[in-house]
Protein backbone atom coordinates (compact mmCIF):
# COMPACT_ATOMS: atom_id res chain seq x y z
CA UNK A 1 0.00 0.00 0.00
CA UNK A 2 1.11 3.52 -0.72
CA UNK A 3 0.59 6.43 0.89
CA UNK A 4 0.06 10.23 0.15
CA UNK A 5 -0.13 13.26 2.48
CA UNK A 6 -1.65 16.60 1.14
CA UNK A 7 -0.97 19.78 3.04
CA UNK A 8 -2.57 22.71 2.42
CA UNK A 9 -5.15 25.59 3.38
CA UNK A 10 -8.94 25.15 4.10
CA UNK A 11 -9.79 26.49 0.48
CA UNK A 12 -6.88 25.95 -1.41
CA UNK A 13 -8.39 22.27 -2.94
CA UNK A 14 -6.53 19.84 -1.37
CA UNK A 15 -9.55 17.31 -0.75
CA UNK A 16 -10.13 18.13 -4.32
CA UNK A 17 -6.33 17.13 -5.12
CA UNK A 18 -7.27 14.10 -3.10
CA UNK A 19 -10.53 12.69 -4.71
CA UNK A 20 -9.46 13.65 -8.16
CA UNK A 21 -5.91 11.51 -7.82
CA UNK A 22 -7.95 9.12 -5.87
CA UNK A 23 -10.18 8.51 -9.12
CA UNK A 24 -7.31 8.81 -11.31
CA UNK A 25 -5.80 5.64 -9.04
CA UNK A 26 -9.35 4.16 -9.80
CA UNK A 27 -9.31 4.51 -14.02
CA UNK A 28 -6.26 1.90 -13.19
CA UNK A 29 -7.46 -0.92 -11.27
CA UNK A 30 -6.31 0.16 -8.02
CA UNK A 31 -8.39 0.64 -4.89
CA UNK A 32 -7.73 4.16 -3.29
CA UNK A 33 -9.15 5.39 -0.59
CA UNK A 34 -9.07 9.73 -0.14
CA UNK A 35 -10.31 11.37 2.97
CA UNK A 36 -9.46 15.18 4.72
CA UNK A 37 -8.51 16.11 8.10
CA UNK A 38 -8.66 19.39 9.28
CA UNK A 39 -9.12 21.32 12.79
CA UNK A 40 -11.19 24.47 12.98
CA UNK A 41 -13.13 24.38 9.57
CA UNK A 42 -12.76 27.92 8.58
CA UNK A 43 -10.72 29.16 5.44
CA UNK A 44 -7.42 29.59 5.54
CA UNK A 45 -6.83 26.76 8.44
CA UNK A 46 -3.86 23.92 7.93
CA UNK A 47 -5.23 21.22 6.98
CA UNK A 48 -4.42 17.76 5.39
CA UNK A 49 -5.82 15.34 2.61
CA UNK A 50 -4.40 11.77 2.50
CA UNK A 51 -4.85 8.97 -0.36
CA UNK A 52 -4.24 5.45 0.25
CA UNK A 53 -3.61 3.35 -2.46
CA UNK A 54 -3.21 -0.23 -3.57
CA UNK A 55 -3.53 -2.88 -5.54
CA UNK A 56 -5.47 -4.99 -2.76
CA UNK A 57 -9.05 -3.52 -0.86
CA UNK A 58 -8.26 -0.87 1.45
CA UNK A 59 -9.25 -1.25 5.67
CA UNK A 60 -6.63 0.89 7.06
CA UNK A 61 -8.73 4.52 7.89
CA UNK A 62 -6.72 5.93 10.13
CA UNK A 63 -4.65 9.49 9.75
CA UNK A 64 -0.79 8.84 7.33
CA UNK A 65 1.79 9.59 9.62
CA UNK A 66 4.51 8.36 7.10
CA UNK A 67 3.87 8.80 3.59
CA UNK A 68 5.64 7.76 0.49
CA UNK A 69 4.50 10.88 -0.92
CA UNK A 70 3.33 14.20 -0.07
CA UNK A 71 2.39 17.19 -2.06
CA UNK A 72 2.04 20.80 -0.83
CA UNK A 73 0.18 23.35 -2.00
CA UNK A 74 0.74 25.87 0.14
CA UNK A 75 4.92 26.52 0.55
CA UNK A 76 3.96 29.00 4.44
CA UNK A 77 3.19 25.52 5.54
CA UNK A 78 6.62 23.71 4.94
CA UNK A 79 8.42 25.00 8.34
CA UNK A 80 5.17 25.39 10.54
CA UNK A 81 3.58 22.11 9.65
CA UNK A 82 6.71 20.19 9.77
CA UNK A 83 6.08 18.58 6.30
CA UNK A 84 8.92 17.43 5.44
CA UNK A 85 9.35 15.52 8.81
CA UNK A 86 8.45 11.64 9.27
CA UNK A 87 8.12 10.62 5.79
CA UNK A 88 9.58 6.87 4.73
CA UNK A 89 12.77 6.25 3.39
CA UNK A 90 12.84 6.76 -0.32
CA UNK A 91 9.89 9.01 -0.36
CA UNK A 92 9.13 12.07 -2.57
CA UNK A 93 7.79 15.55 -2.50
CA UNK A 94 6.33 17.60 -5.00
CA UNK A 95 5.84 20.92 -3.47
CA UNK A 96 4.71 24.53 -5.05
CA UNK A 97 7.17 27.26 -4.13
CA UNK A 98 7.42 31.15 -4.55
CA UNK A 99 10.36 33.09 -5.41
CA UNK A 100 10.99 33.43 -1.36
CA UNK A 101 10.11 29.28 -0.35
CA UNK A 102 13.32 27.78 1.35
CA UNK A 103 12.76 24.03 0.86
CA UNK A 104 15.07 22.44 3.51
CA UNK A 105 17.32 19.40 2.19
CA UNK A 106 15.86 15.89 3.53
CA UNK A 107 18.35 12.45 3.44
CA UNK A 108 16.71 9.72 1.89
CA UNK A 109 14.06 11.72 0.14
CA UNK A 110 13.22 13.21 -3.75
CA UNK A 111 12.01 16.84 -3.37
CA UNK A 112 10.61 18.06 -6.50
CA UNK A 113 9.47 22.11 -6.55
CA UNK A 114 7.62 24.37 -9.07
CA UNK A 115 5.94 27.41 -9.16
CA UNK A 116 2.31 26.01 -9.46
CA UNK A 117 0.67 28.79 -8.17
CA UNK A 118 2.45 31.05 -10.59
CA UNK A 119 1.13 28.46 -13.36
CA UNK A 120 -2.12 28.27 -12.59
CA UNK A 121 -2.53 31.86 -12.62
CA UNK A 122 -1.64 31.95 -15.87
CA UNK A 123 -3.68 29.35 -17.10
CA UNK A 124 -6.58 29.35 -15.23
CA UNK A 125 -6.53 32.89 -14.01
CA UNK A 126 -6.45 32.01 -10.16
CA UNK A 127 -3.77 30.78 -7.79
CA UNK A 128 -5.20 27.42 -7.39
CA UNK A 129 -2.17 25.33 -7.55
CA UNK A 130 -3.85 21.60 -7.03
CA UNK A 131 -4.45 20.94 -10.38
CA UNK A 132 -0.80 21.76 -11.02
CA UNK A 133 0.38 19.73 -9.32
CA UNK A 134 -1.18 16.51 -9.67
CA UNK A 135 0.11 16.75 -13.16
CA UNK A 136 3.57 17.12 -11.66
CA UNK A 137 2.77 14.32 -9.36
CA UNK A 138 1.89 12.24 -12.02
CA UNK A 139 5.50 12.48 -13.53
CA UNK A 140 7.47 12.30 -10.55
CA UNK A 141 5.84 9.11 -8.67
CA UNK A 142 4.98 7.75 -12.07
CA UNK A 143 1.98 6.23 -9.66
CA UNK A 144 -1.18 6.91 -12.13
CA UNK A 145 -0.80 7.83 -15.80
CA UNK A 146 -1.41 10.99 -17.17
CA UNK A 147 -4.37 9.79 -19.22
CA UNK A 148 -6.26 8.74 -16.23
CA UNK A 149 -5.45 11.90 -14.13
CA UNK A 150 -7.42 13.63 -17.52
CA UNK A 151 -10.03 11.31 -17.64
CA UNK A 152 -10.80 12.31 -13.58
CA UNK A 153 -10.44 15.89 -14.48
CA UNK A 154 -12.64 15.81 -16.84
CA UNK A 155 -15.23 13.75 -14.60
CA UNK A 156 -14.81 16.25 -11.66
CA UNK A 157 -15.17 19.02 -14.26
CA UNK A 158 -17.80 18.36 -16.85
CA UNK A 159 -20.58 20.33 -15.42
CA UNK A 160 -18.60 23.45 -15.61
CA UNK A 161 -16.88 23.34 -19.30
CA UNK A 162 -15.45 26.90 -18.87
CA UNK A 163 -12.57 25.79 -16.53
CA UNK A 164 -12.45 21.96 -17.33
CA UNK A 165 -9.88 23.01 -20.61
CA UNK A 166 -8.12 25.17 -18.10
CA UNK A 167 -7.37 22.67 -15.38
CA UNK A 168 -6.93 20.12 -18.02
CA UNK A 169 -4.16 22.55 -19.53
CA UNK A 170 -2.82 23.02 -15.71
CA UNK A 171 -2.27 19.38 -15.33
CA UNK A 172 -0.42 19.29 -18.49
CA UNK A 173 1.67 22.39 -17.56
CA UNK A 174 2.44 20.96 -14.65
CA UNK A 175 3.62 17.38 -16.06
CA UNK A 176 6.05 19.03 -17.68
CA UNK A 177 7.57 21.41 -15.28
CA UNK A 178 9.27 18.69 -13.18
Amino acid sequence: MKEVKIYARAGQGAITTAVILGEALFHEGKHSYAFPYFGAARMGAPMNAFIRFDDKLIRLRSQIYEPDYILVIDPTLIESQKCLDNLKKGARAVIAVREDTIVPEVSDAEIKTLPAEKIALDIIGKPFANTVLIGAFSKVTKEVKLDSVFKAIEARFKTKPDILQKNLDAVKKGYESV
